[in-house]
């Protein structure tokens, strides 16, 4: 059984896949000055991007693991996220309030998806 990791380094690899399951986490990191609105988009622009880099899309995500810093910000995450999933493709989800990493991080998102086999022969 073979686990794929894509771009691993010392602490964390940015795609984790063993047997079709690919794990990986997500934070606004292009602006972190956005409002949770901003940075929600952020984070899901860039799943995306990290959904086509192994052969899956969103409507093949399994899961997802929400990590928020204030829970009045909510409404304005769900906004994005009813938005960016497709009618019916809505995948499991937990929402936890946290503190993260970074204080001006809102929200990380961790996510679990279907990956295609074909892709990950390159890692």
């Amino acid at each position: 059984m073979k686990i794929h990791r894509i771009n691993p380094c010392k602490r964390w690899s940015d795609i984790t896949i063993f047997n079709g399951i690919a794990h990986f986490v997500e934070v606004a990191d292009s602006d972190t000055s956005a409002d949770i609105t901003g940075q929600t988009h952020q984070i899901l622009a860039q799943a995306e991007e990290a959904l086509h880099k192994i052969g899956s899309d969103r409507t093949k995500v399994l899961s997802v693991t929400i990590y928020v810093t204030d829970f009045a910000n909510l409404p304005a995450l769900n906004a994005v996220w009813d938005e960016w999933f497709p009618e019916g493709s809505a995948p499991s989800r937990a929402c936890v309030k946290a503190e993260l990493a970074d204080p001006d991080y809102l929200v990380e998102m961790a996510f679990v998806a279907a990956a295609e086999e074909v892709f990950l022969e390159q890692y």
